[in-house]
C-alpha cells in the first residue's frame, strides 16, 4: 500500500485535522515544499478514503528574526533582529510586513500546486487571546514542563525558568527575554543584553501581563498548544525534529505531562540535499520554492518530492541530468499509465501502488495520458537557431499531437527554455560548429579516426536520417571496432561541438543535413591524416 494510503487506512476519528507549519524566515527554499506535499498527500489520501479530513498550515510569524539573508539590505534589517517576523518592515511593497512578504511568495507556490490548505497565522492566536488559557496552563505547570526538557532531551532548566518569551515593552524584542517568575496572571521577565549571539538585549526588567500577544510560548510548547487549539491529530516532522531525544520527543512529553493527551499521530520524513548539503533559506543554500515552482510544471514538482518514500532523503540540483531524467520518469510513468488503459478497452486501471505517486501528483486528481516529447532533445532543439522548434516537434513525434499534446510540448519548450536561460552550466550548451571544423577535431586519436572512417560508410547506407536510427549506427559501428563508447562518441562531439562529451548523439546528428554529417566527417578525417 502506497505510505500516504496506509497513513488514511490507520487514521481513526470523526475529526482528522493534518496539520503543517513554517518559520517565514525569508525566502523559502523548495526542501520545505517536501514537507508541504507530503501533508497535501495524506490529506488527499483520507478524502479519497472517504473520511471527514481538514488540512491547516501554520505560520509562525511569532518567531524571532534570527539572521538578515544575504539577500537583503543588511544595513536596514539588522536594527530589527530579535522582534516578532511580524514586527519586522517588509521587504516590498507586495506585503504589509517581514512575514507576509515571505510567506505569500510560499503561498503562490502553494496555489501552483494543487495545494489549498486553512492557512492560520500565530500573531492572531496570540493576539485574539485564543493562546491565553495555554499561555496560563503552561506557565501554572512550568515545573512539568521543566521535567520534559529534562526527561527527554537532558536539557537541565532552573527552577525559576518559565515557558514564555515576553515581547520586551522598551526595545521590542522577543528573542532575548527571560522569564523568571509567574504569579498574580503577570510574568516577571527580563531582557538579557547577552541572551543571544546575534543581538543584544537592552536590560530592562519588570512585570506584565503575557496574554493578548505580549510575548509567545517557547516553539515546542507553542507546537503543543497548536494541536490543541486547532484540533491536529496527524502532523509529521522532519529528521531534524525527529531524532530521538529531539523536538517531536520533547513536544510529546508535554503533551502528555501537561495536557494528559496523546500526541498527532507523527512519522519523520527525510532532507532535502542539494549536493549533499542540507538547504537552508536563512543561508541561501539551494533554490528557492519559487524559483522552482516557476521552473518545473505543478506535476513535475509535486512527483519529485512523491516518487521517493518519505524516510529517504532526495539529492536535488536542477543540473542537466537531475532535470532531464525526472522528466523522463515521469513521462514514462505516465506512458506505462496509456498502455494500461488500452489493454484495458479504454478505462483507466486501478489505482495500484505502482501508479500512486503519479496520481497523487495531479493538481486534479486524474492522470491523462499524453504523447510526451523527450525533454533533453527539447534542450538540444532549442539551441539549434536553423531550426523551427514547433515544425521539429511536429516532425518528431511518434504520430499526430492532439491539442493537449501540443499544450504539454508548449510549456515543455517554455520549461527548456527557462532552464537553457538560468540553470545550464556552459558544458550544457550545444555551439554547433557549422561552417567551420573545431580545433578539438584536429587532435584525435587514430581509433578515433578508423571509427570515423567505419562511420562514414556506414552512413552511406542508412535510409532514414533520425535519432534513433543514427544512435544505432553509432553504437554498432563502435561494436564493429571493439572500440569503448566514449572513446568512439568523443570524436563525433569534437567534430561537430569542440566538446568531449554532449547529448546524444545520434538526435544531434539527425538535427543536421545528411551531407553536412559526411561532408564534416570527412574533412576531420582529412585533417587528422595530414
Amino acid at each position: 500500500m502506497f505510505w500516504a494510503d496506509k497513513i488514511a487506512a490507520d487514521a481513526q476519528g470523526s475529526a482528522i485535522v493534518v496539520n503543517d507549519s513554517k518559520t517565514p524566515s525569508g525566502r523559502v527554499h523548495v526542501g520545505s515544499v517536501r514537507g508541504v506535499i507530503i501533508h497535501d498527500t495524506i490529506y488527499r489520501a483520507l478524502k479519497q478514503a472517504g473520511k471527514p479530513v481538514k488540512f491547516t498550515y501554520g505560520v509562525d510569524d511569532y518567531d524571532a528574526l534570527d539572521t538578515v539573508p544575504h539577500y537583503l539590505d543588511q544595513e536596514k534589517f539588522a536594527p530589527y533582529l530579535g522582534e516578532p517576523l511580524c514586527n519586522v518592515p517588509s521587504p516590498g511593497p507586495e506585503a504589509e510586513d517581514y512575514a507576509k512578504y515571505f510567506m505569500g511568495e510560499f503561498l503562490d507556490v502553494f496555489a501552483d500546486l494543487g495545494v489549498r490548505p486553512d492557512i492560520y497565522y500565530l500573531r492572531d492566536f496570540y493576539r485574539s487571546g485564543q493562546m491565553n488559557p495555554y499561555i496560563d496552563k503552561f506557565l501554572q505547570n512550568a515545573h512539568l514542563v521543566r521535567q520534559s526538557y529534562k526527561e527527554v532531551s537532558k536539557a537541565d532548566r532552573p527552577d525559576n525558568w518559565y515557558p514564555f518569551q515576553a515581547i520586551c515593552e522598551k526595545c521590542r524584542k522577543i528573542a532575548t527575554t527571560k522569564v523568571t517568575d509567574y504569579k498574580d496572571g503577570k510574568i516577571f521577565y527580563t531582557c538579557d543584553r547577552n541572551a543571544t549571539d546575534y543581538t543584544q538585549g537592552c536590560g530592562y526588567s519588570g512585570w506584565m501581563s503575557p496574554m493578548d500577544g505580549n510575548g509567545k510560548l517557547p516553539w515546542k510548547v507553542e507546537w503543543v498548544a497548536k494541536w490543541e487549539l486547532v484540533g491536529v491529530t496527524i502532523e509529521l516532522a522532519g529528521k531534524d525534529h525527529s531524532q530521538k531525544g529531539g523536538s517531536r520527543d520533547v513536544a510529546n512529553s508535554i503533551c502528555r505531562k501537561v495536557l494528559r493527551k496523546n500526541p498527532p499521530y507523527h512519522a519523520p520524513y527525510e532532507f532535502i540535499l542539494v549536493n549533499g548539503t542540507k538547504m537552508s533559506s536563512s543561508k541561501g543554500v539551494g533554490s528557492s520554492a519559487k524559483d522552482m515552482a516557476a521552473l518545473l510544471p505543478p506535476e513535475l514538482l509535486r512527483f519529485l518530492m512523491l516518487r521517493t518514500p518519505p524516510k529517504t532523503v532526495i539529492n536535488f540540483s536542477p543540473n542537466y541530468e537531475t532535470i532531464t531524467r525526472l522528466f523522463r520518469d515521469y513521462d514514462g510513468l505516465v506512458a506505462r499509465y496509456g498502455k494500461a488503459i488500452a489493454e484495458n478497452d479504454g478505462k483507466p486501471p486501478e489505482l495500484s501502488d505502482d501508479w500512486m505517486s503519479l496520481y497523487y501528483s495531479q493538481i486534479e486528481d486524474e492522470i491523462v495520458p499524453y504523447q510526451p516529447f523527450d525533454f533533453s532533445t527539447l534542450i538540444s532543439l532549442l539551441q539549434l537557431p536553423h531550426l523551427d522548434i514547433n515544425s521539429e516537434v511536429d516532425s518528431r513525434s511518434g504520430g499526430a499531437l492532439s491539442e493537449e499534446d501540443w499544450e504539454i510540448a508548449r510549456q515543455r519548450i517554455a520549461v527548456a527554455q527557462k532552464w537553457l536561460d538560468d540553470y545550464a552550466d556552459e558544458e550544457d550548451k550545444l555551439v554547433l560548429y557549422m561552417d567551420s571544423i573545431p580545433d578539438k577535431a584536429e587532435d584525435l586519436k587514430p581509433e578515433q579516426v578508423q571509427y570515423l572512417q567505419a562511420l562514414l560508410e556506414n552512413l552511406q547506407g542508412v535510409d532514414t536520417w533520425d535519432g534513433e536510427t543514427l544512435q544505432t549506427t553509432l553504437f554498432s559501428t563502435a561494436k564493429q571496432l571493439e572500440l569503448k563508447m566514449p572513446i568512439a562518441f568523443q570524436s563525433v562531439y569534437r567534430s561537430f561541438l569542440n566538446k568531449d562529451r554532449g547529448p546524444k548523439a545520434g538526435p544531434l546528428l539527425s538535427y543536421l543535413n545528411a551531407e553536412m554529417v559526411r561532408d564534416r566527417i570527412e574533412a576531420v578525417i582529412a585533417l587528422n591524416a595530414a
